[in-house]
Parts: structure tokens; sequence; C-alpha cells
């Protein structure tokens, strides 16, 4: 009997020295800890709209930051250089809370408002997310999430109070789809929920060819959106071969576009991306 991780849905029950599924939690002496904590895989000076965020700050640069790790699985993973990377695979520099905050603070004169946690799944990490944006808050600047939201509620407590804004991707709109992707749509649903109460919330959706991509799913997800918020903003993204899915065909532009339409139909904020 090992320990058991608590903090996504997976519950890794990990023997001593194990590492769970997303590759960046290990129980060390019967404690699990966060075995990604200050290694930076990717390190960029992005404009805001690239996370994507288009009405937090539009106009502005974030210093986005990525480790390794993930606890989902997605076949068309744009990432999976690092998403799906162990620590021993990941090329990565140490990075302390307080030399990322500092580096932050440097980049304000090239238009930067803070950090940017994104590229890798954050949360698998979420201590390092917690512990250098509550340094980027203490000077002032802004702090942003990318994430697949699939972390349990009191992990988002801790972070959420250092959280300006967040992007979550909602893969999509059923129970099935979600599996496949080693995900729980409840669980994202939730998070989504209790993040709102708290920072400024964009949604996206990666449309993907035989996936996701029907005109009754779309029309489900605008319609919960709406129950929470019109207002809220939805990003629905194109497909592009990736990963276990170089294979298979883009999505069709007029697709993108077509499930646009359909999200307008219950929301006022809807952008396409990648077209």
């Amino acid at each position: 009997m090992g320990t058991v991780c608590q903090v996504c849905m997976h519950h890794c029950d990990l023997g001593p020295g194990q590492i769970g599924l997303c590759k960046a939690r290990k129980n060390k002496d019967g404690t699990v800890v966060c075995a990604n904590y200050g290694h930076v895989t990717s390190l960029a000076l992005d404009p805001i709209e690239k996370k994507p965020l288009r009405m937090f700050c539009p106009g502005s640069m974030v210093l986005s930051v990525g480790s390794y790790g993930c606890n989902l699985r997605c076949p068309f993973c744009q990432n999976h250089q690092i998403s799906m990377a162990g620590g021993d695979m990941a090329d990565s520099i140490y990075l302390s809370p307080e030399r990322l905050a500092a580096e932050a603070a440097a980049a304000r004169r090239r238009g930067n408002i803070g950090v940017a946690f994104t590229y890798n799944e954050p949360l698998v990490g979420w201590e390092y997310v917690r512990d250098t944006a509550r340094l980027v808050r203490g000077a002032g600047m802004k702090n942003v999430l990318v994430t697949n939201g699939t972390a349990l509620p009191w992990v988002l407590d801790e972070i959420l109070p250092y959280i300006d804004a967040m992007n979550i991707d909602l893969k999509g709109f059923r129970e099935d789809h979600y599996r496949m992707l080693g995900g729980d749509l409840q669980v994202v649903k939730e998070f989504i929920v209790r993040a709102l109460a708290k920072c400024h919330v964009e949604l996206t959706t990666l449309v993907v060819p035989g996936q996701n991509d029907s005109a009754s799913d779309m029309e489900d997800e605008a319609r919960w959106i709406a129950s929470i918020n019109s207002g809220i903003p939805l990003h629905i993204s194109r497909f592009f071969p990736r990963y276990h899915m170089m294979d298979a065909q883009a999505t069709a532009v007029e697709d993108v576009y077509s499930l646009a339409d359909v999200a307008r139909k219950y929301l006022k904020n809807v952008f396409v991306g990648n077209c």
C-alpha cells in the first residue's frame, strides 16, 4: 500500500519513490511531493492573446513559463515533448520562485504584466504556481493560469487568491470524450464554476474532427456556459495534426466557423482561433 496523491481525480497510489501518471508528482518518504518544482522547460514573453485571453489586459505581454508533466493523455497534444515527458526526458533549468518573479519584473520595460503558467499542465506542480504567483502579486504584477481544469477543488483554492485570469480547456461536452482523454468532465465543470467566482475566466475548445465536432455537442456546451454567465468568452480553435494524430486531417475552417455560430446563439463573446 502506497501513498495516494490527492491533486486530481486519478488518485495515484504511489509506492516509495514512485512517480504518478502525470510524471510530475512523486512519493518521497511517504509524502507526495512536487517533483517538477522550479524545473522550467519553456520561458517566453508572449502576447496575452496567445494564452488565449482576449478580454483580459488586451495588447499586453506576459512572461510565459512551463515545466513538464500533465494528468491527461490527449492524443493531439501540441506540447507533448514536455507535457508527456518526465524529469528524465525533459530538458529544463531550475528557476526558483524568487528568480522567476525577478525575471517578470525585469521584463516590465518590454510591456510585461506578470507571469502566465502554461505550456504543460501547471497544476500538477501547483506548489510552484502558488509560491511564484504570491511573489508576482506582491510585486504588483498579474498572474495568468492556462490549465485543463482537472485539479481537485482544494488545489484550486490554494492558488486562487493569487490568480488574476485563467484560460481553461473545455475539451468537449461528453463524458465519453473526456474518458478517452483520461479526464473527467464533471471535475472540469466544477473547476470552471469555482474559478469564475474569484477571477477572470475564458474557455477554449479545440475542435477535433470526428471527436467533438458535432453541432449538438457545441449546443450543449454553449447552453451550459450561458447558464452560468452568457458573457464568458469561449475560444473555438482549429485542430492540426499533432503527436499521435499526425495522420488525421486538420479541422475544416468552415466547420470551426459553423460551430462558432452555434455557440453565438447562447454566448456573447465567441472567438475563432487557428484559422
